[in-house]
């Protein structure tokens, strides 16, 4: 009897193991299967070491990146290629947050049913949201230089273009690639940088809902700010501005004053508030979060935190998608980089109540007809913040950040174009260069 229930134990301790074993396998395939299957060596889905099937296109279905087993095929102009190589990959998997590497499962056309197998053998075809003119256009108008253009739909959150800087032919045979030059890193997605006077606007938010008489600010601005027993300067003096003609002139004084009325703790909030601190899931690619520092016990530091220095650091994703809540009364679209029909915009919380999404509109519309003048952008009615952000003993990082109220165009952008001086003389001529080939679409 013994020896019955002890080989009764033994048979139940097995199948105990085999299910365990087999629920363990199930939730690997379902989590892992996709990696599995798109290993390198399934010779199935590889010819010569690179992906030999599916293809990519832009929104409009022209090809991105074609497959024909194995030989690969671009985008037949120049910078369209440059324009789209950070989003697309170059195939030999150099750039991490590429849709060649992060959708390879969609490109493969696994299936957790089928695995691999489709009845062409051929894959699947995916479609992103990019549109390869405008990206060829923007590429063209950064040029050599380092850093990023960024436009996206904040209705829908469809990103038209994300070109990054320093960027390459994918056609062309690279040689040894220095490891600091950042070739292979998408600015857009994966670096965070010092924002300059474009994070005015965000010190402008905290202050619509944190200080309650910022109507009644008054500065005098003499190019020089004391604060304690240091000064923090100004381009040049101001003469005397008010809350909205401190934005529209950049005054960094008034708004040093300003930060130190909000507060390091408001301050921290509003960056986490606004999603500067936020990791976005872009159909499984993600930005990194920005960084900032707000110190309690200083106020000088405290106020270079508030006009975008000190220690801010801040991802151009992120800051986009804030543009792109200003212009949505208050919260945006995520963005997303795969085309897909019909599907339902994802928004973000409540970044800020619609009556300081409206004052931010006026004050930052200020900014353009006031400041720069709409002559700079011809025919765009644009609600920008342009951002001059130094850097020891280095030439500025130029900046733009905003967005277009448009019902044909609703479109939030930032533009960097790093180590190139003032961001009101580098960042239009860019955005009109892809607006216009977006215009001419239509």
């Amino acid at each position: 009897m013994k020896k019955l229930e002890r080989r009764a134990f033994i048979c139940i301790l097995m199948i105990l193991c085999l299910v365990a074993g087999m629920t363990i396998f199930i939730v690997r395939l379902t989590r892992d299967g996709g990696k599995w299957a798109t290993f390198y060596a399934n010779q199935h889905i590889y010819a010569n070491g690179k992906l030999g099937l599916g293809n990519i296109y832009d929104r409009n279905g022209s090809i991105l990146e074609e497959n024909q087993d194995g030989n690969i095929v671009f985008n037949d102009d120049y910078w369209a290629r440059r324009g789209t190589v950070h989003v697309v990959g170059d195939r030999n998997g150099n750039i991490a947050t590429s849709a060649e590497v992060a959708y390879r499962k969609n490109i493969v056309g696994y299936s957790l049913l089928t695995g691999t197998y489709s009845i062409t053998g051929k894959g699947r075809d995916i479609k992103l949201t990019i549109d390869a003119e405008m990206s060829a256009a923007a590429a063209r108008a950064l040029g050599e230089r380092h850093g990023t253009v960024l436009i996206y739909n904040y209705q829908t959150g469809e990103i038209l273009t994300m070109v990054s800087g320093p960027n390459y032919d994918p056609e062309e045979k690279l040689g040894d690639v220095d490891e600091s030059s950042g070739l292979f890193i998408n600015r857009a997605l994966s670096s965070k940088i010092v924002p300059g006077s474009i994070f005015k606007v965000v010190t402008s938010a905290a202050a619509i809902e944190n200080v309650p008489d910022i109507d009644e600010f008054k500065y005098y601005c003499g190019g020089t700010y004391r604060i304690g027993n240091e000064d923090l300067r100004c381009f040049a003096p101001h003469g005397p501005v008010d809350f909205r003609r401190a934005l529209i002139t950049s005054c960094n004084g008034a708004f040093a004053q300003i930060t130190n009325m909000c507060g390091a703790s408001i301050m921290e909030d509003y960056v986490n508030k606004l999603g500067l601190t936020k990791t976005y899931d872009i159909d499984g690619i993600k930005n990194i979060p920005g960084s900032f520092e707000f110190p309690k016990n200083n106020e000088f530091n405290l106020g270079w935190a508030g006009i975008g220095q000190y220690n801010d650091l801040l991802n151009p994703l992120s800051m986009a998608v804030f543009m792109g809540a200003i212009a949505g009364d208050g919260k945006a679209a995520e963005p997303v980089l795969l085309h897909k029909p019909f599907r339902i915009p994802k928004f973000t919380d409540q970044m800020i109540e619609p009556e300081t999404a409206a004052r931010l509109h006026e004050m930052i519309r200020a900014d353009v007809t006031e400041g720069y003048g709409d002559s700079k952008f011809p025919g765009l009615e644009v609600y920008a913040k342009t951002g001059t952000a130094q850097l020891q003993g280095k030439t500025p990082n130029a900046w733009m950040a905003g967005f277009l109220k448009d019902e044909n165009y609703p479109y939030a952008f930032v533009i960097l174009a790093e180590n190139s001086g003032y961001g009101v003389v580098e960042c239009p001529p860019i955005l009109n260069a892809v607006m216009d080939v977006a215009k001419n679409k239509n």
